[in-house]
């Protein structure tokens, strides 16, 4: 059984702390993960590129931005995440930008998957370890209310119909990484809207 609240205050890192650490990976020849081949290194570092971007460019929804004020109790949390994976790079700056809007009402955590097989385990999406994950718990992180992963369910759809007709993965990656461009983070932002507005509904 998943010990969520040691996983969370043991090895829960910030999203500033989880930042330094693909930098400081990637500056010793290295990723997150057993895997350093140049494959590996060059996503890693296209992802801290994306990571900037969505940073600077992305702001939160009206919706989403009430939804989060409107927060009666306290929440953590909780981010499976690789600094190779590129869907997370264009995800994870959304939750800290969720955690920071919320004054204190969510306590964000980011953790490896790799590192955390056991939990990866436990929130697998059609039996694969895809990630982010967002497991969101009470604040006393002993129940999960909710969790979700790893994408926006329209691109979830689109990408299974691409997988049909292209097998070169780079291909695949290109046209994701160009949804994501476009969609400028709405997607995203509308199905965590949701989630949230569910969890004291």
């Amino acid at each position: 059984m998943v010990n969520y609240s040691e996983i969370f205050s043991e090895q829960g890192i910030d999203y500033l702390t989880y930042r330094a650490l693909v930098d400081q990976l990637l500056l010793e020849g290295k990723t997150t993960g057993p895997d350093d081949s140049e494959a590996m290194l060059h996503y890693s570092k296209m992802n801290v590129q994306r990571m900037n971007r969505v940073d600077k460019t992305a702001s939160l929804t009206d919706e989403l931005t009430t939804t989060i004020n409107n927060l009666k109790e306290n929440y953590k949390f909780l981010v499976i995440t690789e600094g190779w994976c590129g869907d997370a790079a264009q995800i994870v700056p959304v939750f800290n930008k969720i955690a920071t809007e919320s004054l204190g009402k969510i306590d964000l955590k980011f953790v490896l998957r790799d590192k955390n097989l056991p939990l990866i385990d436990a929130h697998l999406t059609n039996g694969g370890r895809a990630i982010p994950v967002l497991i969101i718990l009470n604040e006393a992180v002993d129940q999960v209310f909710a969790a979700w992963a790893p994408r926006p369910q329209i691109l979830q759809a689109l990408l299974k119909e691409w997988k049909k007709e292209i097998t070169e993965m780079p291909v695949i990656a290109e046209k994701l990484h160009g949804w994501y461009a476009k969609d400028k983070t709405q997607s995203t932002q509308a199905e965590l809207n949701e989630l949230l507005k569910g969890l004291e509904g």
